[in-house]
Parts: structure tokens; C-alpha cells; sequence
């Protein structure tokens, strides 16, 4: 075939590839919200992008790389999705920056964010003043979630009838029928007081998906079998 009629051919393969490559991975890799997705999208374009025009490379070659590196992504999102503990290795973890009211230097290097980005992010949350800020957390896609402190906190008609605590960070205390030892260990909780609290609901450890600790101090569970009405 002519060269023209071989891009032409190339380039809906390419289109089509990715689609499927899309599909496959699901809406997070249109937001590349972690570390190897954002990878990932970059490497499956540059690919696409060569299947499309450069002729000089087989086409036999582009469809290969295609597929391992769906495949290897694929592999990775099922990891980080079964393992917490890989899956913090694989997509990153948030990190938090202003905690109590105080910013973590040595977070804020190690995540490479200076004091002006920081600044920057909060004023995009219309907070003009860190002195507002309870917490501050970089997520792994880049964005920054903020909770104000008790006294800048919007009021809400509950806020009126209710004393309400003040503001705390979430705090998670079991992923996936596992708990974890290590935030318990940071925080005012131990195992003792978390299995009297399923105990009190007739569950165990195993019939949780998710379970944490909100800012108000109340627990919230995610069982692994819904019961939905």
C-alpha cells in the first residue's frame, strides 16, 4: 500500500488502541490520578503517536508494546487496588502538609511543594490567610484538600442545634477486612477500642470493607456485603 493509505490505516489502529486502552483502565486514566497512570498516558501516546507516522518502525512492533504495557498497567491497578500496601508503593500516597494548624517543612520538601505553590493552592480554595487552616492534604493527583479550622468553618443549620467538635483529620482504621495497626498507632485509638465498637454493631474485621474515623469522632463502615434496601 501506498504511504499515505499506511498512515491513514495507522492512525484509526492508533485511535482505536487507545480507546481500548481507555476502556480497559476505566475514567482514571483520563484523570491520571496516580503515579503510574500518568506514566502510563504519556508512554501509550507517544506509542500511539509513532504507530500513526513513523513507517520506518514495523507495524508488528507498535501492536506489541501496546498490549505489554496495557497489560503491565492492568497488572498494577489490580495490585494497588487488592494490596493497600502496594498500592501506596504504585500510585503514591497523599501527603499531608499543614497539620494542626502547622506546616510540615519536611513534608513540604520531600514532596518538593514550596511555600509559594502552597499559597497558591489555598487561595484557588479562597483561603487567603493559612491561618485558617486545621489540614492541609497534596493528594496523589496533584490536588490539595483543605479543612478549616472550627472558627472559619461555614455554619450549617446542624452547626446550630448541635455543639459540634472540633475539626480532626479522617482518620482510616480498616481497608479491605485489614486493619491498620499504623494509624491506629498515631492516634488516640488501639484495636482494643475498635473491636469493642464492631462488637457493639455484630461485625468483625473480615465483614469490612472500609472503616474510619471522621472529623467529628464518629465511626463510619463500609461493609463488604452491602445491604441495600
Amino acid at each position: 500500500m501506498s504511504e499515505s493509505v499506511e498512515i491513514i490505516f495507522r492512525t484509526f489502529t492508533a485511535f482505536i488502541l487507545l480507546w481500548a486502552f481507555v476502556q480497559l483502565l476505566g475514567q482514571q486514566t483520563i484523570a491520571q490520578r496516580t503515579y503510574h497512570l500518568y506514566i502510563a498516558s504519556i508512554t501509550m501516546g507517544t506509542i500511539a503517536g509513532n504507530l500513526a507516522f513513523n513507517i520506518k518502525i514495523k507495524f508488528l512492533y507498535f501492536i506489541i508494546a501496546i498490549i505489554i504495557m496495557g497489560t503491565v498497567v492492568f497488572m498494577l491497578n489490580l495490585l494497588a487496588v487488592r494490596n493497600p500496601r502496594f498500592g501506596k508503593w504504585i500510585a503514591g500516597e497523599p501527603a499531608t502538609l499543614i497539620q494542626k494548624g502547622q506546616i510540615l517543612e519536611e513534608s513540604m520538601e520531600r514532596m518538593g511543594y514550596s511555600l509559594d505553590s502552597l499559597k497558591q493552592a489555598l487561595r484557588g480554595k479562597d483561603i487567603f490567610n493559612i491561618e485558617e487552616v486545621e489540614c492541609a492534604i497534596l493528594e496523589i493527583n496533584g490536588s490539595l484538600s483543605v479543612l478549616k479550622k472550627k472558627q472559619y468553618q461555614n455554619t450549617t443549620k446542624q452547626d446550630l442545634s448541635l455543639l459540634a467538635s472540633a475539626g480532626s483529620v479522617p482518620i482510616e482504621l480498616v481497608h479491605d477486612g485489614k486493619i491498620l495497626y499504623e494509624n491506629l498507632s498515631k492516634h488516640n485509638y488501639d484495636d482494643e477500642w475498635l473491636m469493642a465498637e464492631l462488637k457493639k454493631r455484630n461485625l468483625s474485621v473480615f465483614d469490612i470493607s472500609y472503616a474510619v474515623v471522621g472529623t467529628k469522632g464518629n465511626l463510619y463502615i463500609d461493609l463488604i456485603k452491602d445491604q441495600l434496601r
